[in-house]
């Protein structure tokens, strides 16, 4: 898909030894400590779940999560299977997020089992030395050197330096005539990592900042070149807090920022990157380090099966079907009878998956993935009909033809359905266990 070349090609390759080094790190500080016993039975399958809608609402826990955890780790603390955690947030640091986990979850979880929207932003190198634009909420400054940026600009700091420029609100305007304090260095690329507080501030600025090319003492220019690199993080449309109904997310924001760009240059918005859920990226890390957990743990048999536990369609459920997809056109390719199968089908070789600079980029970043299937599966305590009884066949939940996926994204059917609908968590685990006869001792 579109969306995603243009995020791939953001990457820059880490060399081998360091992404050794980086996997030697994971699960040193958790309980996936020390070696595993032989007899106890040794998982070849890993969980992938999403925070907000299946773990918690807002601040408040969901009563099942607890359950399905006790579930999860051994009467030592030690996980029974490697656990990754995968969430659209990016308004804290990923260390802050398993403080959060480990006292809602009564479990230890440390950083390297935490995946944040912006979390593959360490790996746009070519960015990390330029001025940047920061949006977002909660410690943004920190939490873009956090991720490699070294020359960072926040909206509030373009505030104070061009006051004139924020309009909207009458009681924030400048009460006596001021002139610009331009101690600013140029911008030369935007960060979005998630929805702000004064919306109405960030896109005038945004917008600001891409018409004039960076340069805020100089008027709107004729867009006649490009505008500067702008990477996004977080396309949820809407997120499940502690309200009945679903609420704004950092998806409307782009959606209100595309439009508003759209309708005065005539012109799309495009996108340097664009990450988080759906993000085949953000899965294809969420694998590298279920692999590293397994690593840690000693564990024999290779991990081939992913679940992802979500509960929103669009991003959730789209995502893992669409790393499912990736996984299994990789089998494909490397698997004689399975191209021959194909060929034999279409009476072509052009259906057949190519080698493609997306698998180079990963393969020589995360190394190749053990997983040949990541299978979905879709709780009803989210954004997801939260009342509503659960239907037999999963396929029934899709009563909508709305799409509420990015606009960068096609949307298609058979990535959001998926391959479980279950009440919530806990009856995600016993699924899960069920499905792959696995007995935690």
């Amino acid at each position: 898909m579109r969306g995603l070349l243009t995020f791939y090609r953001g990457l820059h390759t880490l060399s081998n030894r360091q992404a050794r080094r980086i996997a030697g790190t994971v699960g040193s500080r958790c309980g996936f400590c020390g070696t595993q016993s032989n007899s106890k039975p040794q998982p070849n399958f890993g969980l992938l779940f999403d925070i907000d809608g299946v773990l918690v609402r807002g601040r408040m826990p969901i009563p099942a999560a607890k359950k399905a955890f006790e579930k999860l780790v051994d009467s030592q603390g030690q996980f029974v299977v490697p656990v990754v955690f995968v969430t659209n947030a990016g308004n804290c640091l990923r260390q802050t997020k398993a403080d959060q986990l480990s006292h809602i979850l009564g479990v230890p979880i440390t950083q390297d089992q935490v995946i944040m929207s912006h979390s593959p932003l360490r790996m746009f190198k070519k960015f990390h030395d330029k001025c940047v634009l920061v949006s977002g909420q909660g410690p943004v400054l920190e939490i873009a050197k956090n991720v490699g940026f070294n020359n960072v600009v926040s909206v509030d700091m373009l505030r104070e330096s061009f006051p004139l420029l924020d309009m909207v609100d009458h009681n924030r305007r400048p009460k006596l005539p001021s002139n610009p304090v331009a101690n600013l260095p140029k911008v030369e690329a935007v960060v979005l990592f998630g929805e702000p507080i004064r919306w109405e501030t960030n896109l005038q600025l945004i917008i600001d900042i891409l018409l004039t090319n960076g340069n805020l003492s100089s008027v709107h220019l004729a867009q006649t070149m490009p505008h500067l690199p702008l990477l996004a993080c977080n396309m949820d449309l809407m997120w499940m807090a502690e309200a009945h109904s679903p609420r704004f997310g950092h998806g409307t924001f782009l959606v209100c920022l595309e439009n508003i760009y759209k309708k005065i240059t005539g012109k799309d918005l495009k996108y340097e990157a664009l990450m988080g859920k759906p993000s085949e990226l953000t899965y294809h890390f969420a694998e590298y380090l279920i692999r590293s957990q397994a690593m840690q743990r000693q564990w024999k048999h290779p991990i081939t099966s992913l679940y992802a536990v979500g509960d929103n369609l669009m991003t959730d459920i789209y995502g893992a079907n669409l790393y499912n997809r990736y996984l299994e056109e990789r089998v494909a390719r490397n698997n004689p009878k399975a191209i021959a199968k194909m060929v034999a089908t279409t009476g072509s070789t052009t259906a057949v998956p190519q080698e493609d600079e997306i698998d180079n980029l990963w393969e020589s970043e995360l190394a190749l993935p053990s997983a040949t299937s990541c299978k979905s599966v879709l709780v009803c305590t989210g954004v997801y009909n939260p009342k509503a009884e659960v239907p037999s066949d999963a396929s029934h939940c899709i009563k909508e033809t709305v799409f509420h996926g990015h606009r960068d994204f096609r949307f298609d059917l058979a990535l959001v359905e998926p391959g479980h609908i279950v009440q919530d968590v806990a009856e995600a685990v016993d699924l899960i266990f069920e499905q792959e006869k696995f007995v935690p001792q």
